[in-house]
């Protein structure tokens, strides 16, 4: 897929109008239209813009393999108007079972960074897991896997919002790498 092709995919998920996206970049709508067809590439800075509006990294932009996840705009949430799922359940399951309620699945997920060789040898050295920790305490969201009857969403719950990406690989089994992160499937709370 190229970058025109991957820029359109994003654009028509997030149910942006070409119009809207370059309002959004700050460019002219005839700049998305070469993007999108090819007939242009964003310079450096559009391609972080555009990135970071669908929060996806450049390096997935510019690839060339097939996409895991396909981005849609996040949703505004007040995570105190939510209340605990269940006794052992959280106010994020509860966001989850609210936006989804027709899912046949919800799947709590473990959410772990997938280190570099470099990362892991660094990690390696220090202390085994350090880098982890560190991770894990900078990104504090709760993940998790839907199951409709046509897709799987990964599913990211922080205080201030919801953001579900469809994914373009089936989960199966119980771990799945997805863009740098490693994803541990437990048990469905649906």
């Amino acid at each position: 897929m190229t970058v025109g092709e991957k820029i359109k995919k994003f654009r028509k998920n997030a149910g942006l109008s070409q119009e809207q996206l370059a309002e959004k970049l700050c460019v002219s709508r005839q700049a998305i239209t070469k993007w999108e067809t090819d007939n242009g590439t964003p310079d450096i800075n559009n391609l972080q813009c555009i990135a970071k509006l669908f929060d996806i990294s450049v390096d997935s932009l510019l690839e060339c393999n097939e996409d895991v996840v396909i981005t849609t705009i996040r949703e505004q949430i007040d995570l105190n108007q939510y209340q605990k799922a269940s006794k052992f359940g959280s106010k994020y399951d509860s966001v989850v079972k609210d936006k989804w309620p027709m899912a046949k699945a919800i799947y709590p997920l473990i959410r772990k960074k997938k280190l570099s060789k470099a990362e892991a040898m660094i990690d390696f050295i220090v202390q085994p897991g350090v880098l982890q920790a560190a991770d894990s305490l900078n990104d504090m969201s709760a993940y998790y896997l839907v199951e409709t009857d046509t897709k799987q969403l990964l599913v990211q719950v922080t205080k201030t919002y919801i953001e579900g990406k469809q994914l373009n690989v089936k989960f199966t089994g119980k771990k799945c790498v997805i863009e740098n992160n490693v994803f541990i499937k437990t048990s469905n709370i649906r």
